[in-house]
């Protein structure tokens, strides 16, 4: 399981300026690297809202509605 403090870390990373800088300063692999970074961030991103919302949900009425109920 990951720990809040690396996500902590990874959004100061982002937000302090540390990222914009080594992608503004950094070789065109490191660029590259990042952006691949950016990207699979993203996706998971993408995977984790999904997951919230089905624990959120399950067993509710949005969970019934589009057949994924567990209740028989």
């Amino acid at each position: 399981m990951i720990k809040p403090e690396y996500l902590e870390k990874l959004e100061l990373y982002m937000t302090s300026g540390d990222m914009q800088f080594e992608f503004d300063n950094g070789t065109e692999e490191k660029r590259f690297e990042i952006l691949e970074f950016l990207e699979k961030l993203m996706d998971v991103a993408e995977i984790a809202d999904e997951y919230a919302t089905k624990l959120i949900f399950k067993g509710s009425l949005p969970g019934q509605l589009d057949g994924n109920s567990d209740q028989k």
